[in-house]
């Protein structure tokens, strides 16, 4: 077992001579190491140490360091100067897709394949938990953010591309959250057969080849991001892609292959002074002047309802986000209820008149009790009668939850996704369509 005096000594010392590097290089006006030096200069560090270590217990009759012991305390010192210490261990297993933690002896971990499991300790005390954090917010973003009793929330983007969210001082003890984002899982052929089924498939990819606009809609955890994920990789190259999105989650840049002009745009909130504040909304607005062929919110859930559904209708056709639902047709009052909070207050007719020209299609995701994800349900919206949206249900969920054809979809969108190559022969039942 690793001996905590051993990393706590070395992590101080490294610590220190980092903080001195840095604090030279600013100084003399010198360019700060990169990350990737930083960590080259912490190993040479942390195996100094350890040679020093060994000579001190050879020199006191103590069996030295074995190799397998240098290794774990290299590991876990690295880990708490450029990770999260001991949480991250969790963070480097693929098979966890959610992480929660209360206080430092209470850990829960959701893997991949929907089970749940208890999670070893990540500290030796809630306040050597609260430490990692800081020192994790303090790093986390170009602008150093700060945790403490006078700022109890604390939201981060890991440089995996998770999201870590944490509370203190306004709970018992230190609560952390974090989503795990699979990248691997980018194209829709990847989701058959488990969430989608090779004619939803054909359907789906036909659908985002002709523009048409969509809302990827779901509960907390059903995968509504990796699905918008995997439909924005259906784009072709030669097109302008913004992206809006509160925290930077759906890691287009990572494609650059696909996606050659891309923006991406992140909300700011306002610092500890409260000012510097730049919202979704206001993003969606000024992306709007950058001549975009498609524009992507990440999750609408306020104010930036209105300019996205606007720059649905206008001219960006092809544009979609994600919403907070628990059907699909419960979209449609969710995006009601938005709209009659943002600052025009529409009411229930405008705003429906707005969903029927701005909006296409609807996907609905749902996570079943075996931790599957699927679509359960499809809807092609038709128009508007008063306050309410007229759509039609093309998937709905069979008994196992899974959406299966049934209404037929209307003529007009079925030529719009024939223009766009979709094989007609995907209509006969026999091949999972609607007959």
């Amino acid at each position: 077992m690793t001996d905590p005096r051993v990393v706590e000594e070395i992590h101080l010392s490294v610590g220190e001579q980092l903080s001195d590097q840095a604090r030279r290089a600013e100084r003399a006006e010198d360019d700060v190491l990169d990350e990737g030096s930083r960590r080259q200069l912490a190993l040479a560090l942390i195996r100094t140490a350890l040679q020093a270590e060994d000579k001190t217990r050879l020199g006191s009759a103590t069996l030295g360091l074995t190799e397998a012991e240098e290794d774990e305390i290299e590991r876990a010192v690295m880990n708490r100067l450029f990770g999260l210490a001991k949480i991250q261990d969790y963070l480097d297993d693929p098979e966890n897709s959610d992480i929660t933690i209360y206080g430092h002896d209470t850990v829960w971990l959701t893997r991949r394949d929907g089970s749940k499991v208890r999670g070893d300790p990540v500290g030796a005390s809630d306040a050597e938990l609260r430490t990692i954090m800081q020192a994790a917010a303090r790093r986390g973003s170009l602008t150093e953010k700060t945790w403490d009793a006078a700022s109890p929330d604390l939201d981060l983007q890991l440089p995996s591309g998770d999201r870590l969210h944490a509370l203190g001082w306004v709970t018992q003890r230190p609560a952390i959250s974090i989503r795990r984002h699979n990248f691997e899982l980018h194209r829709l052929k990847q989701l058959m057969p488990e969430t989608i089924s090779p004619s939803l498939h054909e359907f789906l990819r036909a659908a985002v080849r002709a523009k048409l606009n969509v809302i990827v809609a779901g509960e907390t955890g059903a995968g509504k991001t990796t699905l918008l994920r995997c439909l924005l990789n259906e784009i072709g190259p030669e097109e302008r892609l913004v992206t809006i999105e509160d925290s930077l989650e759906l890691g287009m840049a990572r494609f650059a292959g696909l996606h050659p002009d891309l923006i991406e745009a992140e909300a700011r909130e306002p610092n500890s002074e409260g000012v510097g504040e730049y919202s979704m909304a206001r993003l969606v607005r000024q992306t709007l002047r950058m001549n975009p062929d498609r524009v992507v919110v990440g999750e609408i859930r306020g104010h930036e309802v209105t300019p996205m559904l606007l720059a649905m209708s206008q001219g960006n056709d092809g544009s979609m986000s994600t919403v907070h639902a628990d059907s699909s047709q419960s979209v449609f009052s969710r995006i009601a209820m938005y709209t009659a909070m943002s600052p025009e207050a529409f009411g229930a007719e405008t705003t429906a008149l707005m969903v029927s020209n701005a909006v296409h299609i609807v996907v609905q995701l749902a996570r079943l009790r075996t931790g599957e994800r699927v679509v359960s349900s499809v809807r092609e919206v038709v128009g508007a009668d008063g306050g309410l949206v007229v759509s039609n249900e093309v998937y709905a969920p069979d008994p196992t939850r899974r959406g299966v054809p049934a209404t037929m979809i209307t003529e007009s969108t079925m030529r719009r996704l024939e223009a766009a190559d979709f094989d007609p022969t995907w209509h006969h039942a026999s091949r999972g369509g609607w007959g």
